[in-house]
């Protein structure tokens, strides 16, 4: 049996990754984060690359990802790359991907393309309102990637929420399963376990 792709969209810091982790906890599958697949900007300086639109589809290399996904979807391993995302610059390092029964695929822009849209078993939106993504953002990027409250406040007003909106959110129109990432991972979880059975 070839794996089976889950997908799970949503905007920024709406509880993907949680909800990622949680799930590949019970089905021992990998997770590939799409944030890693950010087009590498190491030609350019740091200010300039601060200033770049990272909430938009075209910020990060969809032909690797459509690639990787379809090597995945037929039971091969990958070296995905990895993000450094204090410096906005592709890592030395890779990762690898085996795929086991199920792959997830975690990511802003997990539903966006529609050629990998087509490779996924199951597909998940995750949302969160406005306010409690920026305060969970605030919190990591602070803590995690070097930023400080003022930069991600201006990134949040000036990219993420618009983007989310423009390009992020439509793509609960193709979720077989909406979730609210405000309730507890547990909930959620069981939720998307009964509908993967289901599909099976």
């Amino acid at each position: 049996m070839r794996p089976r792709l889950i997908g799970i969209a949503g905007p920024s810091c709406a509880g993907k990754s949680e909800l990622a982790r949680w799930l590949a906890s019970r089905l021992s599958a990998p997770v590939l984060n799409l944030d890693h697949y950010y087009v590498d900007m190491a030609e350019l300086p740091l200010e300039e690359r601060a200033r770049r639109n990272f909430d938009e589809p075209a910020a990060l290399e969809h032909t690797l990802i459509l690639e990787h996904a379809r090597r995945l979807a037929s039971g091969e391993p990958i070296r995905a790359p990895r993000y450094d995302f204090s410096t906005h610059t592709r890592a030395h390092s890779e990762e690898l991907i085996v795929p086991g029964r199920f792959v997830i695929l975690e990511g802003l822009f997990a539903l966006h393309w529609p050629e990998v849209r087509a490779l996924m078993h199951t597909k998940l939106f995750v949302f969160a309102p406005d306010e409690v993504c920026f305060e969970r953002r605030l919190a990591r990027d602070v803590a995690e990637r070097g930023r400080t409250p003022e930069s991600v406040r201006w990134q949040f007003e000036t990219t993420v929420r618009p983007m989310a909106h423009q390009h992020v959110l439509p793509a609960r129109a193709y979720a077989d399963l909406v979730l609210p990432g405000t309730e507890p991972v547990d909930l959620l979880g069981s939720r998307v376990l009964k509908l993967v059975q289901s599909l099976s």
